[in-house]
C-alpha cells in the first residue's frame, strides 16, 4: 500500500471543459428529509474530488434544505453535479447559481 502522501488527490480533469475556468457556485436543495441523503449528495462531490467550501442544511419537519457552495470545478462539471442532484429519489428541488448572481440577488432584495 502506497504512503499517503504518494496519492495524487489533484482535483479530476474537466475533459468536457478542459480551458474553463474555475468558478465558485452555489448549489441549493430541497430534499425529503431522509437519513442518507446528505451523505448522497456529498458522494457526487467527492467522486469529482471536489470538497465543498461550505455545506448548510436546516431540516424543517420532513423537508431538508442544503446550500452548497463549491468553487473547484468548472461551470459546465457544475451542471453535470446539478443533474446529478436533481435525479436523487429524494430531491424535489435544486437550483444552481454562480456565486455572483446570488450575492446581487442578495443585495439588491436588502
Amino acid at each position: 500500500m502506497p504512503y499517503p502522501e504518494a496519492v495524487n488527490s489533484a482535483t479530476r480533469a474537466d475533459v468536457w471543459a478542459i480551458n474553463a475556468a474555475p468558478c465558485a457556485v452555489v448549489f441549493r436543495i430541497v430534499a425529503e428529509a431522509d437519513a442518507d441523503i446528505l451523505c448522497r449528495a456529498l458522494n457526487l462531490f467527492a467522486l469529482q474530488q471536489l470538497i465543498p467550501q461550505q455545506v448548510d442544511v436546516v431540516r424543517a419537519d420532513d423537508v431538508l434544505r442544503i446550500e452548497i457552495v463549491s468553487d473547484e470545478q468548472s461551470w459546465h462539471r457544475a451542471q453535470v453535479i446539478g443533474e446529478k442532484l436533481r435525479n436523487l429519489v429524494s430531491v424535489f428541488e435544486m437550483e444552481l447559481y454562480p456565486l455572483e448572481n446570488l450575492q446581487a440577488r442578495i443585495r439588491q432584495s436588502s
